[in-house]
């Protein structure tokens, strides 16, 4: 089945809409889950709203993944929540791309899906809120680029496994991506995880800048809730100018590399050489 390819086909309002469920109109919302699309819920605790990605068993990156992300983004927005939390939902907090489709995706849908990405991350690194991400489990790829857009994050103890893969299953990073990493991560951590390509543990992911702290599992979204008070009880108007203070330059480049549509692999991106590679890191996250 290919549900997902359809969606890429569909018109371009279909990207901030949800499969399920209504997006909140503003005003307060209730304790709990508010909003439940295909792959995410929206979840209130307290002022603090709480993304949960929800697509087992790896949470993998679809186009209508992306879509109900973006669109679960844009509903918190339209609340009182005070600060966001993104998190996963079993071992994982993202297995990345789901290389099991995207690359039946025709040229026009890569090209659509990849629009949609990186308008998304750009978003996320842009978030006038706190932003904190909850990283239950591994973040391999395109999942740890979500993370590295939070403004504290999050990790587990134990055996996850974290890193950016790309080059050892053969996919160029989108640009938007690009400039994140750069931006979040020191030259020698970028040279390194970049090329190196291979996923590490959570103590080498702390020392290599994609956690702030580790948790165990059972605690890291409780203590990343913690945190995202902590930030939401500071002047929101002033967090926001800050944050936008020291991110100026990469955001800026991320408006125009999307206002201009000038993504250098737009017309080229994930072929079907990719397919046996990721499915083995799927298999066994290491």
């Amino acid at each position: 089945m290919r549900p997902v390819a359809a969606d890429v086909r569909g018109s371009a309002r279909n990207d901030a809409a949800t499969t399920n469920g209504r997006l909140p109109t503003g005003g307060r919302q209730p304790q709990g889950r508010f909003m439940t699309a295909e792959n995410i819920a929206l979840e209130q605790h307290d002022g603090i709203a709480v993304i949960r990605m929800k697509r087992p068993p790896a949470n993998a990156i679809t186009f209508e993944f992306a879509r109900d992300l973006a669109a679960g983004f844009e509903a918190v927005l339209k609340t009182d929540a005070k600060a966001l939390v993104v998190t996963g939902s079993g071992a994982f907090f993202s297995g990345g791309l789901d290389l099991n489709i995207i690359p039946s995706y025709s040229a026009s849908e890569q090209r659509r899906f990849l629009e949609l990405l990186n308008r998304m991350i750009g978003a996320l690194y842009a978030c006038p809120l706190p932003h904190v991400a909850a990283v239950n489990g591994h973040a391999i790829a395109g999942a740890f680029v979500l993370a590295l857009t939070a403004d504290y994050r999050v990790g587990p103890t134990g055996d996850g496994r974290f890193g950016l893969t790309e080059a050892r299953v053969g996919i160029p990073f989108p640009a938007v991506p690009a400039v994140v990493v750069q931006a979040e991560l020191s030259p020698v951590d970028v040279r390194y995880t970049t090329l190196q390509a291979r996923n590490y543990g959570p103590d080498e992911a702390v020392a290599r800048g994609l956690f702030d702290e580790l948790q165990p599992p059972a605690k890291v979204l409780e203590r990343a809730i913690e945190v995202a008070r902590d930030l939401a009880s500071m002047p929101a108007g002033a967090y926001a100018r800050i944050k936008h203070q020291f991110r100026a330059e990469a955001i800026a480049r991320i408006e125009q590399l999307n206002a201009e549509q000038s993504d250098p692999i737009l017309e080229s991106w994930v072929d079907d050489e990719a397919v046996p590679a990721a499915q083995a890191i799927l298999r066994t996250p290491r």
